[in-house]
């Protein structure tokens, strides 16, 4: 069986075409194809409010793409989805319209809470008993989940992100919140134990392979600041040139950093998970899941070959 899913974010679009391979007891989904495209909504729509003609065209190209490649793969279910810039975007919904009548592509506008919901199912496999809070960086918001003793007992949506120009008094206002949050959560659930952090999102994961020690699965707090001096301490030229990083990757990898680090601050961590799955996963599974009416107890996932 053949699945797609395609997450329309502030700062990229990624596509994923995946086979679902059930062996006995046994599943696994093994990557066909993955797209992720740097168009930018969020630096429309965090500026002006709208998405501009110039952008709408290239994203009638690429959901044209898109397209094209599901009927290639000849896919059995594909679910399409849309977060934080074009949850505000004025013309979001004229925009999908338009997408649904050329190409047959129905795409749902989420919440941050369903935003976090979803990511809730692919990170699930990496948590432990004791609490962990999963942090995951987008364009125009920050997705939290607490979970204790491996059930997810609370999530909040920050409108905080990589591409959404906050104040600095409007960004102390956002950690504060989350601070408050997190001591709610810990005041119900904390037994004196520490706290873990789960980082999902494109910046963090690039970070994490700059790292010492990139099969340790897991950054220090301390390295992840030394981690930010570093890069941020490179020019434009030397980040894209020297790290090989995307040109999209490279502007926006140290505002990134420094959410990871304020979220892993308020939470007293010393050390965050990197676990290499996203929005696209957490959507993936719970297709099969409705394709099927199968529950996924435990999943392996392949790279192509």
């Amino acid at each position: 069986m053949k699945l797609a899913a395609i997450d329309i974010g502030s700062n990229a679009i990624r596509f994923q075409v995946i086979r679902a391979i059930r062996y006995k007891d046994a599943l696994s989904f093994k990557k066909l194809e993955y797209v992720r495209f740097p168009l930018r909504l969020g630096k429309d729509v965090f500026n002006s409010g709208y998405i501009s003609e110039p952008t709408i065209a290239r994203f009638m190209k690429l959901m044209h793409s898109f397209k094209l490649l599901l009927d290639l793969y000849e896919v059995q279910g594909f679910v399409a989805v849309a977060t934080s810039a074009m949850r505000e975007a004025e013309n979001g919904k004229e925009v999908l319209e338009r997408i649904l009548q050329d190409f047959d592509i129905a795409v749902e506008i989420i919440s941050g809470k369903e935003e976090a919901e979803i990511l809730s199912v692919a990170i699930r496999p990496f948590i432990d008993h004791g609490n962990f809070l999963h942090i995951d960086v987008g364009g125009g918001s920050t997705e939290l989940n607490f979970y204790h003793e491996r059930e997810r007992v609370g999530s909040k949506s920050f409108r905080i992100g990589t591409v959404r120009q906050l104040t600095r008094d409007q960004q102390v206002a956002v950690f504060k919140e989350v601070e408050d949050w997190i001591a709610g959560e810990r005041h119900v659930h904390d037994k004196g134990e520490p706290v873990y952090a789960v980082g999902t999102g494109g910046n963090i994961r690039k970070l994490f392979q700059l790292s010492i020690f990139p099969k340790s699965g897991s950054i220090t707090f301390s390295e992840l600041q030394a981690l930010k001096a570093y890069v941020g301490a490179l020019s434009l030229e030397d980040r894209l040139n020297l790290l090989k990083l995307n040109p999209d990757r490279a502007d926006v990898i140290i505002p990134a950093a420094k959410i990871y680090i304020e979220m892993m601050r308020r939470c007293n961590a010393d050390r965050i998970l990197v676990p290499n799955v996203g929005l696209k996963d957490g959507l993936l599974y719970r297709l099969y899941e409705k394709v099927t009416g199968n529950p996924i107890q435990q999943i392996e996932f392949l790279d192509q070959i």
